[in-house]
């Protein structure tokens, strides 16, 4: 048995005159993303969407089948068709997400928190019970299922190493390199590969990316989420992560790497626009009604696009039940909003805000 060993950071080989044209592109289109984020009013009710969009794609990749209207559903208390279990990883991803941006307040990443992003993940979830929260101390390897040791694809370095090769990795996050993208490709890779963990080490490499970004003062918040990308071409996101070790072939994932984040940014600027269009529109909508919660009812909204009339009084701060449905009514005869499960005894009446739901999907 041959267990890989990864090399030392920083890499000496990485082709950057080659790769100069991607580096370009990558870097412009993340910088206009992030331009884009200082001129929202507040960034979080845009990117929250996204967000959860995120917890989504990122869990897929992982197999869950979960989509992003169940996560909504279940936020309004909807039962959904789809498995206890999916539904809490996507759960998990995003409470994850959360803590982590909540952390990065104080202390910047580490192996404390890459720990601390695991033990979320795995709670009462598949996997909880494989060292929830530490790294792993037995030997594993990637293969398809019920692949023998002898027949692994890859075969992640010995457990009794990964500490070294985590505190080389850890130091090349506080390190500079010559270009901080192609340098968060070096992370997520040697992360992979590394292999700390024994389930959800896709997951919490993912998670680290906007953090990386974040620190280092490329991004201006820690969301920028690429896992849309990654899920859409999930068999080249793999196959180039695999030639690392396989070919030592750094330079075909540099590359791959680039154009994801090129090609993501992109997208979530044009995503950005679309919800803020709906936002513009639905608050001169609202603001017609001459409701004091008018504002607050807009950030209900594209926090739960599902909800109870119940939700809505809660997040709109209306503590006059009476006021919060005739709200209610009120958005539904401007079709801002339609009924999707009329009120049964005690159970609150549901909504839906379609508009946002189209985007998101």
């Amino acid at each position: 048995m041959k267990t890989f060993i990864p090399q030392e950071l920083p890499l000496k080989e990485i082709k950057w005159e080659e790769n100069i044209d991607l580096i370009i592109k990558a870097n412009t289109s993340l910088a206009r993303y992030d331009e884009l984020l200082k001129t929202l009013q507040n960034p979080t009710l845009f990117l929250t969407p996204l967000m959860k969009k995120e917890a989504v794609l990122s869990s897929r990749i992982e197999g869950t089948q979960a989509t992003v209207e169940d996560i909504l559903r279940h936020e309004a208390d909807i039962n959904s068709v789809i498995e206890t279990e999916d539904m809490q990883e996507v759960l998990n991803y995003r409470d994850a997400m959360l803590y982590s941006t909540q952390y990065l307040k104080k202390r910047p990443v580490c192996l404390n928190l890459i720990k601390e992003i695991h033990k979320i993940l795995l709670k009462k979830v598949r996997g909880q019970n494989k060292n929830r929260g530490q790294f792993r101390q037995r030997q594993v390897w990637i293969g398809a299922r019920g692949t023998k040791l002898e027949e692994a694809e890859f075969i992640p370095p010995a457990w009794e190493k990964i500490n070294g090769f985590l505190s080389n990795w850890e130091k090349y996050i506080h390190y500079r390199d010559k270009d901080l993208i192609v340098q968060l490709a070096v992370i997520h890779a040697q992360f992979e590969i590394i292999h700390p963990f024994l389930d959800g080490n896709g997951r919490v490499g993912r998670i680290i990316l906007p953090l990386f970004l974040y620190q280092k003062g490329i991004l201006s918040t820690p969301m920028f989420y690429l896992s849309e990308y990654l899920e859409k071409h999930r068999n080249s996101y793999y196959q180039n992560l695999l030639n690392i070790s396989k070919k030592n072939d750094w330079n075909s994932w540099i590359k791959f790497f680039l154009k994801t984040v090129n090609s993501q940014a992109k997208d979530n600027i044009e995503k950005i626009y679309s919800i803020k269009a709906l936002y513009e529109k639905t608050k001169e909508q609202l603001l017609q009604l001459r409701s004091p919660y008018s504002i607050k009812a807009i950030d209900a909204l594209f926090n739960f696009p599902f909800f109870s009339s119940t939700r809505f009084a809660k997040f709109s701060k209306i503590n006059n039940r009476v006021t919060a449905i005739n709200l209610i009514k009120k958005m539904q005869s401007l079709n801002i909003i339609k009924i999707i499960k009329k009120k049964k005894g005690s159970k609150p009446a549901i909504y839906l805000f379609p508009e946002l739901l189209t985007l998101l999907k």
